[in-house]
């Protein structure tokens, strides 16, 4: 990623975290800080949405199109593939067997969710500006951050469009 990208990005993810009810000011003074509450900000959303989703973990809206439980995998995959990056430790998406017990799920998202944030929490600045390949790209470590948290995002709304198709409000929303 360039610095025009990261930048861009990094200013998206601080216009999506203030509506998403994390500090705004907070995140506009400190990017790593802005990532860590964001980090705390998803952890939470999709904790809540494998909760209320219990039972319809194998629902999705057509042929060759993720579950709502492939969904919190990908989300728990890709978490400790980045806390792997960010500690240095390494990290691939290859992943265990699928998690379907809603509890283990459960504990496996924030548990993902808590790997990514002392992983991060643990970087200096300049650890923030180290090169890694992400996906085959060379990029930041806070590039990588970047780049999964937004997708996180759109697997965020994906998760909520599945939630309310199924009749159910997702816990924030009550």
């Amino acid at each position: 990623m360039t610095s025009k990208t990261i930048r861009f990005a990094l200013a998206t993810l601080i216009a999506v975290s203030a509506f998403t009810g994390t500090t705004a000011v907070a995140q506009q003074t400190d990017p790593k800080a802005a990532l860590v509450s964001d980090v705390g900000n998803l952890s939470n959303k999709f904790t809540g949405l494998a909760r209320v989703m219990s039972g319809k973990y194998d629902w999705k809206p057509g042929q060759g199109v993720r579950s709502a439980g492939d969904v919190f995998n990908l989300i728990v995959t890709e978490n400790n593939m980045l806390a792997g990056v960010l500690s240095g430790a390494g990290g691939g998406m290859g992943g265990g067997a699928p998690i379907s017990d809603p509890a283990a799920l459960q504990e496996a998202l924030r548990a993902s969710y808590d790997k990514v944030r002392q992983a991060l929490s643990a970087l200096s600045a300049a650890d923030l500006d180290a090169s890694v390949k992400l996906f085959g790209q060379n990029t930041t470590k806070q590039g990588a951050v970047l780049m999964i948290l937004l997708d996180q995002h759109e697997h965020l709304g994906q998760s909520i469009a599945y939630a309310r198709s199924n009749g159910v409000v997702p816990p924030w929303s009550k």
